[in-house]
């Protein structure tokens, strides 16, 4: 069977990384998280001071800081998950809290933080057999991708799933603030320069508003069965 590379691009909050792994650990690919990559940026930006009193950045210290940046995932043996690892120290954690969520979108505006990490993810590729999500892959990572996803759901519904996985972690959460959270996100997503979240035109639509996690699962290895035998 041809090994291809599956894109899938939506939404904050989609579950867009939830599904991406389970397909890739069925399909038996390699899962690239592209959103902890830029989460992994921001945790980075907080502890090294790069960020302004205001909430903007400190681009020319960041951009010369890009090249000490270096992100990698490896597979923990037990849970068989991909863990994102900052310069060899375990991330996976602290890149999910509400501080980086609600510093993220300033940095993946920054055209050269996006060319790094396009670059970076352009490389892990080139052999195909991957999945991997984010904004922006079937536009411009990957846009020849053999397969290519489009996630939505209404900014409530994914802020209920945002809060809900934040409260089952044991951390204090505000749903008004992830709710804004998610829709200051999206806006930033859909209207920044460099790379605006959009569908591709060949990209096949999927609203999971209202399915459950084993519909998604099966309307997803559907349309990897029909993309790997074309």
């Amino acid at each position: 069977m041809k090994k291809i590379i599956i894109a899938i691009d939506g939404f904050s909050s989609c579950g867009k990384s939830t599904m991406a792994k389970d397909l890739a650990r069925e399909v038996g690919y390699i899962y690239i998280d592209t959103g902890a990559m830029y989460r992994a940026v921001t945790l980075y930006c907080i502890e090294h001071n790069l960020f302004n009193a205001d909430g903007t950045i400190r681009e020319e210290e960041l951009k010369t800081q890009m090249q000490d940046i270096h992100i990698s995932f490896r597979l923990d043996a037990e849970t068989q998950r991909p863990v994102t690892y900052l310069n060899g120290a375990d991330v996976e954690n602290r890149i999910r809290t509400m501080e980086v969520s609600s510093r993220v979108s300033p940095v993946a505006t920054l055209g050269f933080v996006r060319e790094a990490l396009v670059r970076q993810q352009q490389e892990m590729g080139k052999d195909k057999g991957i999945v991997m999500d984010g904004r922006d892959i079937g536009t411009v990572v990957f846009p020849d991708a053999e397969l290519k996803i489009f996630v939505t759901a209404s900014a409530e519904i994914r802020a209920r799933r945002r809060y809900d996985e934040l409260k089952a972690k044991g951390e204090e959460a505000s749903f008004e603030e992830i709710l804004h959270n998610v829709e200051e996100r999206d806006r930033i997503d859909q209207n920044r320069e460099v790379s605006p979240l959009r569908k591709a035109d060949d990209a096949v639509l999927l609203d999971n508003s209202n399915m459950t996690i084993a519909e998604q699962k099966e309307w997803l290895k559907r349309q990897f069965d029909k993309a790997v035998h074309v």
